[in-house]
């Protein structure tokens, strides 16, 4: 299913048909897939090239580990989650190696890596959905991850399905209109406040 968007000025395609549906096809993602998501994510800009990101993974050939993944997602995701067949968590490296000291910016460094997965995905005519939506804590717990590091979302990775699968709530949603703000709500000219004349 692809989803009209709705530009006010010319981007990349991929760009355009990027989005984050609820509806999977269960079928496995083919090995060479998943390395391309993950060497997209390699390349990702970051501060002083810390490369702050990690990725834990989970597929479905491997049921206990992806049951783990699962079980940390909260019900709201559960509902239509179930089906992905890949389930990625994102985690930071909190502090720079060199210096120990903390690094600010291992959140944004690690949403870039997750972009460039995520474009990669579309790229690949595959789908990802990022998810805020799980329990932190027991991710740490469960999936073993060290101190110094902070769980930052869950990815639902696989190849489109039928949004009829949906319950009504959720395929409404998933069929509805792409919206966002307009630019001049969120670029200011030189100081804050000050709308980008457009």
């Amino acid at each position: 299913m692809e989803k009209p968007t709705p530009i006010q000025f010319a981007i990349h395609e991929l760009l355009i048909r990027r989005w984050s549906p609820r509806a999977f096809d269960e079928r496995l993602i083919e090995p060479e897939k998943m390395y391309s998501l993950f060497e997209a994510a390699r390349w990702a800009p970051s501060s002083n090239n810390e490369q702050p990101w990690r990725f834990l993974l989970a597929t479905k050939d491997r049921e206990s580990e992806w049951n783990r993944f699962f079980g940390c997602l909260l019900e709201g995701n559960r509902i239509w989650a179930y089906r992905a067949p890949v389930l990625i968590l994102s985690v930071a490296s909190l502090n720079f190696e060199d210096s120990a000291k903390p690094n600010r910016h291992a959140w944004h460094d690690t949403g870039m890596a997750t972009e460039n997965l995520v474009l990669q995905a579309t790229a690949l005519e595959l789908v990802a959905h990022q998810m805020a939506g799980f329990d932190a804590e027991k991710a740490r717990a469960d999936l073993k991850i060290p101190s110094g590091y902070e769980p930052v979302a869950m990815i639902a990775v696989g190849y489109p399905g039928d949004p009829n699968i949906l319950p009504d709530r959720l395929r409404q949603r998933e069929q509805a209109l792409r919206e966002r703000n307009g630019i001049s709500t969120f670029v200011f000219a030189g100081e804050w406040g000050k709308p980008l004349p457009l």
